[in-house]
């Protein structure tokens, strides 16, 4: 699964957050940690109140100081300060990711303003294509990100194998952070269909509410064969079917169950029935503070 974390950091404390999370996974997972700073160009002299690194050697002895802070003398940790000054700092950091052979980057979503369109801008594409999972953390100001508790990771579903490529990944992070899995399967309503569905909604409106009916009893057949596939590899795993907007039932549900994670599969293409048109990932993570993995997936072709 996880073995090579990459955590990018500006040097600020909101951006140190992460760090709780990335010594805790560590540890679960064995893994081995690489601390990156980007110098970045025309920097300003202060980041979140704090002094902007923008001269390398400053920069090594930060990163130094946070390896020998934050984690174990058993955990691998590996430094590189990017010397040669950047304007696009979140594309930097995917090409980093790829250098160091990374297969989950770290980071506080309070970071640098760049760091924040790493996943939510243009450069969403780049990331899906080099599919490197991230995980995305949203400390209050001035406090860390919590750390995995042995609650729920959940898991939303569209009812397509595309969103279903997270699951392997949920189930192996869970079995390592001794928690369960609870699997989100939302049906729309006729009031929240989007994108194209909305014509339907409009010219036929007896005829859509029939067919999301009968969604919802495929949405139950489907969530019941996931979840007797996963306790067959002794998994603890619950779920829920739920109708009406994703994004938002998504955020209150996780606040309502508790969980500490949620995972979502990614992808650039929209998903089912325009329902998951775009990414929710955005919309998602403007509405809850909990931490979010987001798996970049294969697309069906």
């Amino acid at each position: 699964m996880f073995q090579r974390l990459i955590i990018p950091l500006d040097g600020s404390r909101l951006s140190e957050a992460v760090l709780p999370t990335a010594t805790y996974l560590a540890q679960k997972l064995r893994a081995s940690v690489a601390l990156v700073h980007v110098i970045e160009r025309n920097a300003p002299t202060q980041v979140h109140g704090d002094l902007h690194l923008s001269q390398p050697a400053e920069a090594e002895a930060y990163l130094q100081k946070v390896r020998r802070d934050w984690f174990p003398a058993e955990i691998p940790v590996e430094i590189h300060v990017h010397t040669t000054a950047i304007a696009d700092v979140a594309k930097s950091i995917v090409d980093h990711a790829l250098e160091f052979e990374s297969d989950l980057v770290m980071m506080c979503t309070h970071g640098r303003s760049g760091l924040r369109k790493l996943l939510f801008g243009s450069i969403a594409l780049q990331v899906a294509a080099s599919k490197v999972p991230v995980l995305l953390v949203q400390p209050e100001e001035n406090r860390a990100a919590p750390v995995p508790s042995g609650k729920p990771f959940m898991v939303p579903l569209d009812g397509t194998e595309i969103r279903e490529q997270a699951l392997p990944i949920a189930a192996a992070l869970a079995q390592a952070c001794g928690a369960s899995l609870r699997l989100l399967m939302v049906v729309p309503t006729l009031g929240t269909l989007s994108g194209p569905a909305t014509t339907s909604r409009i010219l036929l409106p007896a005829t859509t509410t029939e067919m999301l009916a009968l969604a919802s009893e495929d949405a139950r057949k489907y969530v019941e064969s996931l979840m007797a596939r996963l306790s067959a590899q002794g998994i603890t795993v619950n779920a829920e079917i739920r109708r009406g907007d994703a994004v938002e039932l998504i955020a209150s549900e996780a606040q309502i169950q508790g969980v500490d994670l949620i995972v979502l599969g990614t992808s650039a293409l929209a998903g089912l029935d325009a329902f998951w048109s775009g990414s929710i990932a955005p919309k998602v993570s403007n509405r809850t503070h909990l931490p979010l993995l987001l798996v970049p997936v294969r697309e069906s072709r």
